[in-house]
This record gives structure tokens, C-alpha cells and sequence, in this order.
């Protein structure tokens, strides 16, 4: 299943306009604050009427304004996940999770398998007052889904917690990626969350959707690197843990060369690995003598150049790479698309916060 979206909407000072298919899978909308995020989101429940648009999923259409259709939020089968996780503090656990379900049509029992997938057993007896701030949005979450939705709307679910909260969380919502059948509309403005989650990306930029598609085409387009913000654009590279080393070091084995990271998934796990553009050093030959163990080859695709600096997209294996460097630096290099390059990454560059399940 899939969602598509087409939106245009005056505000004083401000137009939104954006087209994009959020197709199964974690969609996520990127953008500074005030791009329009949260407006396109609440367009799609139903709480927002733009000034002309159509959504609609292969099975029913939400909104047409051409023809007057309109559905009211109640009938948009959409589960909703805030900031906070807005639970019921008189329920226990229990009683929050089922709530949502007395206003769906009747459907398989999936109690079981969503409150294990969500690891929220434990908590089912309790009250949200006793709950850590991860608790309650897997709390959140799981109540979502157990009203049957036919998509799931994140709103900046990670925003409101700790780096701590957030590192709990976080391999919950990949498990729930990878196995829920539905679109997931996620909206965040942290890429190192983005590029974790993410299978599907839509930025947005002062109201405009200026590029959408899979996260690691998005993130390695040299074209929209400046809109990304400081940090945003870069790699995600995928691989599969083949060893681990005394020291706490995995290798990880990747299209364009191994992975040497901090890491303790188990062998032969699935990862995917985010690099920032600005980590990357670049070397027209493999480069001997040096501390970083990172080093990547590939073949240069495309170069760009925006003020002082240069973005030169890298081609390795099935992954994309996009490095950051002076333009300066690619003259003296004499870079040029089809030459082959190294992309070398200090290993202490990959925050454990950019690896995660694939």
C-alpha cells in the first residue's frame, strides 16, 4: 500500500506546495522548522482543509477538492503518534492500548504481536505516571496500531526525549519499519534520526517539496546539499557485520569496502551505517600510512558547487556517497565524473547513533 499526496495551501507569508508518494514502509518529511511539516501531516488527517490537493491510498481517497470529497479524520482509518504520548493517566497500560480500538471496524487480534514487537508486556498493568518518556511513546505507538489504521502519522514522536529515551526507542521503530504493511508518515527535523529510520525521504524547503525517493538517493544528491543543513547530507551505506574485534570494533562488509565501527550487532547482521559529508576525505589513490581505517572506493558520478564548496557524489557498488570538500581541493585534485576515488572516514566519525538495523 502506498500514499499519495498533492498539497497547496496559502497562509499569510507562506504557500505550501508539495507532491510526493510515501509508498510501505517509514516515509520520513524532512525540513527546518517551518517548512511545512507538520502542516502536511495534519493535512492528511484531516485536521488541516488545503486550498486545493488530493490524497489518497490505492483503496480509498481521503481528500479530492476538485470533486468535494473530504473525509472527516474519523473515517481516515489514520493512527496518530504526538510528541507526547497523550495517554490516559486513570488507564493502566492496558486500558490506553485498547482504547482506540472501540472506534475501528473489527479486526484480526494483533494485541499479542504488537505489544511484543513494541517490548510493552511488562508495562501493561501500570499507569503512565511510572513510565520513562520511551515507555509512553511505545505506549503510544502500539496504541496507533491497534486501532487498525491504514497509516500510521509520526509527528516528531523522538522530540521530546532524551538521547538516552531516544537510543531505547529507536530499535523499536526500525523493528515496526520493517514489519508493518502500511505507509508511515514520520515527520522529524534530526537527520541522524532520519537516516536511521528512513526508507523513503521527502524535503521540504520553505513550503516546497524539492526532492523525494529512497533515503540514500535523497541524501547523497548533490544538488539539494545546501538544503539539507549543516550535516545533513552524506551516505547510507548498507552492510553485514562479517567480525568483531577484542576492542569493540565490528567490520562490516559494504559494497564499496569494509567498515571498521563501534559496534555489537551479531555476525552476519543486517546494518545500515550514516556518513556525513563533511567526515569524508577524498584521494585520487588508495591512500597507505594512515590512522583512519576507513576507505571506500568508488567511481565519481556527478559534481557540484555551491559557494566555496565542492559536492562530489560517489558511485560505490549499489551505495551513494556524497563528500563535502573545497572547491579549491577539487580543483587541485582535477576531479571529474568516471575517475575512480577513495573516500576515506575516520572511524571515530561514525556516531553510534547513525548505525542501526536494515
Amino acid at each position: 500500500m502506498s500514499l499519495s499526496v498533492t498539497l497547496s495551501h496559502r497562509f499569510p507569508g507562506f504557500v505550501l506546495n508539495v507532491d510526493f508518494t510515501a509508498p510501505k514502509g517509514l516515509t520520513a518529511l524532512f525540513g527546518a522548522s517551518g517548512s511545512g511539516k507538520t502542516t502536511v501531516i495534519n493535512a492528511v488527517a484531516g485536521l488541516l482543509r488545503p486550498g486545493s490537493g488530493h490524497i489518497a491510498t490505492e483503496n480509498q481517497t481521503l481528500l479530492d477538492t476538485r470533486t468535494g470529497t473530504n473525509l472527516p479524520p474519523h473515517r481516515r482509518r489514520l493512527g496518530y503518534v504526538f510528541q507526547e504520548g497523550r495517554l490516559f493517566p486513570h488507564l493502566t497500560i492496558r486500558q490506553n492500548l485498547l482504547y482506540g480500538r472501540w472506534f475501528q471496524p473489527k479486526s484480526p487480534d494483533r494485541f499479542d504481536e504488537i505489544i511484543d514487537m513494541l517490548g510493552i508486556a511488562p508495562l501493561l498493568s501500570r499507569r503512565p505516571a511510572g513510565l520513562s518518556g520511551g515507555e509512553k511513546q511505545r505506549t503510544a505507538i502500539g496504541r496507533a496500531l491497534l486501532s487498525n489504521p491504514q497509516i500510521l502519522l509520526m509527528d516528531e514522536p523522538l522530540a521530546a526525549l532524551d538521547d538516552a529515551r531516544k537510543a531505547e526507542i529507536l530499535p523499536y521503530i526500525e523493528r515496526l519499519r520493517d514489519t508493518a504493511q502500511i505507509p508511515i508518515l514520520y515527520v522529524s527535523h534530526s537527520m541522524p534520526e532520519v537516516a536511521r529510520l528512513a526508507t523513503h525521504l521527502v524535503v521540504l524547503e520553505n513550503g516546497q517539496s524539492i526532492r523525494s525517493g529512497p533515503v540514500g538517493a535523497v541524501l547523497a544528491d548533490p544538488a539539494i546539499a545546501a538544503a539539507l543543513g549543516w550535516r545533513g547530507a552524506g551516505a547510507v551505506l548498507h552492510g553485514t557485520v562479517i567480525r568483531h574485534d577484542s576492542d569493540g570494533i565490528a567490520q562490516i562488509s559494504t559494497p564499496g569496502g569494509d567498515l571498521y565501527v563501534p559496534n555489537t550487532a551479531a555476525l552476519g547482521a543486517r546494518l545500515r551505517i550514516r556518513i556525513a559529508s563533511q567526515d569524508i576525505i577524498l584521494s585520487r589513490h588508495r591512500p597507505e600510512g594512515l590512522s583512519a581505517l576507513n576507505i571506500l572506493s568508488g567511481e565519481i558520478s556527478d559534481i557540484q558547487t555551491n559557494g566555496p564548496s565542492a559536492y562530489v557524489q560517489i558511485r560505490c557498488g549499489t551505495d551513494l556517497v556524497l563528500a563535502q570538500i573545497t572547491r579549491r581541493s577539487a580543483e587541485i585534485l582535477a576531479l571529474a565524473p568516471g575517475q575512480t576515488i577513495f573516500a576515506i572516514v575516520k572511524t571515530v566519525s561514525v556516531a553510534p547513533v547513525g548505525i542501526g538495523a536494515d
